[in-house]
């Protein structure tokens, strides 16, 4: 039946809960997943790395279809996030990415995207080789990719010279 089957979704929390709802949701058995960033942090008497959620008031869960009421009753969780009158689903290629992409990154920044659409391209070297991806923008060294179904693109210091255009 195609109930059964886990997908990804991603779930809205209560502001700055993201951690809370990742413990609570394995606590009560559910498959979670809560990027998080290391990001360096400085006060006035030390600087430190410390882990924060990548995505602010999301995490992701998979879970198959009947359980997303389950994952609703979870202390801090708001909702789902809707796409077309459903909970969206997020691809496991998608989830796959965040994580590589936070494996091989620090500082990573999470962007809203207005949903703006410019030149296709693929990666030619590095963590992210061969995958393709459309270019919202391009500053300097840094490229955005963009993670389509949750709309927002990770920001990354990624040498130009590893992007190439892809024939139309």
């Amino acid at each position: 039946m195609p109930g059964d089957k886990k997908s990804w979704y991603a779930v809205y929390t209560k502001p700055r809960w993201e951690k809370k709802v990742f413990g609570l949701l394995q606590n009560n058995g559910i498959e979670a997943y809560c990027p998080l960033n290391k990001v360096r942090k400085k006060w006035s008497d030390r600087i430190k790395w410390v882990e924060e959620p990548l995505f602010k008031s999301y995490v992701f869960v998979r879970v198959v279809e009947t359980d997303l009421s389950l994952v609703r009753c979870i202390n801090g969780v708001v909702n789902f996030v809707y796409w077309l009158g459903k909970p969206a689903r997020v691809r496991e290629s998608e989830i796959q990415t965040i994580r590589k992409f936070l494996d091989s990154y620090d500082d990573v920044t999470a962007v809203p995207l207005d949903l703006q659409t410019d030149s296709k391209v693929t990666i030619r070297r590095g963590p992210l080789m061969d995958k393709q991806g459309t270019v919202i923008k391009v500053f300097r060294k840094k490229v955005q990719v963009v993670i389509e179904s949750i709309g927002f693109a990770l920001v990354a210091v990624v040498d130009r010279s590893n992007v190439a255009m892809n024939n139309r």
